[in-house]
C-alpha cells in the first residue's frame, strides 16, 4: 500500500462531485492539493475549508478546453510544489437524450473536448514530470458508459470510449516506465453532475432505478482507496462488470435489449 502523505495530488473538475470529495479525503491523508476547475469562487472556498482543517491546497482556474490554461495550470503548479505525484483527470460534462436533439457545439464539440481532448491535453502537459521522476500515478475519472454504449448517451458514450481507449494504452506505453494509470468506471451517482446532463422521460424512469444507490463521498473513497493500492480499472459497482462482459461477449443480445427500449421509448415521446 503506497503512503499518501506529502504527495501531490492534481484534481481537474475539483468544484464539485467526485473531484470536491475527493480532494478533501486526499487532505486527510495528508496530500498537498492542486485544485483545478473553471468555478474559482467555489475552488477558493474548497481550499480555504482544507486549509482550516491543516492541509495544504491551492485553487488553479482552468478550462481545460483551452491549452494555454492547462499549460498555464501545470506550469503554476510546478513552479509551487516542484512536481505532481498523482493526477486525477475528473472533470467531465455530459448530456443525455435522443442524439436527433442534442447541439452540435454544446452537445457535441464541447462535451468531446471536455471529457476526451482535455483528458489527453492535461496528462500530456503532466507527463513529462512523472517520466523524469521515473514516478506517478494518473487516475482518469471514465465511467460505465465507457463500457457500455447506450441509447440516450450517445456522444457520452463516445467521449467515455475514448478515455478508457487512452487510459489503456497509456498504461501500456508508460507502466514498464514507472507511471501507474488507472480507470475509474462509476455508474449512475447522486451527483451535481447528474443534475446538469438534462432531462428525457425514458432516461428518468432508467436513472430511478439507480438513485440513491452512489454518493460522491462514497466514489472519491475508493478513488483515494486506488490511489494507496493502485490498479487497472475499478468499476462502481462491481457488479456493473456484468453486463459489460454481456456486451463484450454477446453484443447481439445487449443489442436486442437496448434496441427494444429505443424503439418503445421513441414512439413514447
Amino acid at each position: 500500500m503506497a503512503a499518501l502523505n506529502g504527495k501531490v495530488v492534481l484534481i481537474t473538475g475539483a468544484s464539485s462531485g467526485f473531484g470536491q470529495e475527493a480532494a478533501r479525503l486526499f487532505a486527510r491523508e495528508g496530500c498537498i492539493l492542486v485544485l483545478a476547475a473553471r468555478r474559482m469562487d467555489r475552488l477558493q472556498e474548497l481550499a480555504g475549508k482544507i486549509q482550516e482543517e491543516g492541509g495544504e491546497a491551492v485553487a488553479i482556474p482552468v478550462d481545460i478546453r483551452e491549452r494555454a490554461e492547462i499549460e498555464n495550470m501545470v506550469k503554476s503548479a510546478l513552479e509551487l510544489y516542484g512536481q505532481i505525484d498523482i493526477l486525477f483527470n475528473n472533470a467531465g460534462l455530459g448530456r443525455v437524450g435522443w442524439f436527433e436533439e442534442f447541439s452540435a457545439e454544446r452537445d457535441i464539440d464541447t462535451l468531446i473536448n471536455v471529457n476526451l481532448t482535455g483528458l489527453v491535453q492535461v496528462t500530456r502537459a503532466i507527463l513529462p514530470g512523472m517520466l523524469a521522476r521515473r514516478s506517478g500515478h494518473i487516475i482518469n475519472m471514465v465511467s460505465v458508459a465507457g463500457l457500455i454504449p447506450a441509447p440516450l448517451i450517445t456522444t457520452y458514450a463516445a467521449s467515455k470510449h475514448g478515455a478508457r481507449a487512452f487510459t489503456d494504452a497509456l498504461r501500456r506505453e508508460v507502466a514498464p516506465l514507472g507511471i501507474k494509470v488507472s480507470g475509474i468506471y462509476p455508474g449512475p451517482a447522486s451527483t451535481e453532475f447528474g443534475s446538469q446532463i438534462g432531462r428525457n422521460p425514458a432516461y428518468t424512469r432508467v436513472r430511478s432505478v439507480f438513485r440513491g444507490r452512489l454518493t460522491s463521498e462514497y466514489v472519491a473513497r475508493r478513488v483515494v482507496g486506488v490511489a494507496k493500492r493502485p490498479c487497472r480499472s475499478l468499476v462502481i459497482p462491481w457488479w456493473y462488470r456484468l453486463p459489460a462482459v454481456a456486451e463484450s461477449i454477446f453484443p447481439i443480445g445487449v443489442d436486442w435489449v437496448t434496441m427494444a427500449f429505443s424503439k418503445i421509448n421513441h414512439r413514447l415521446e
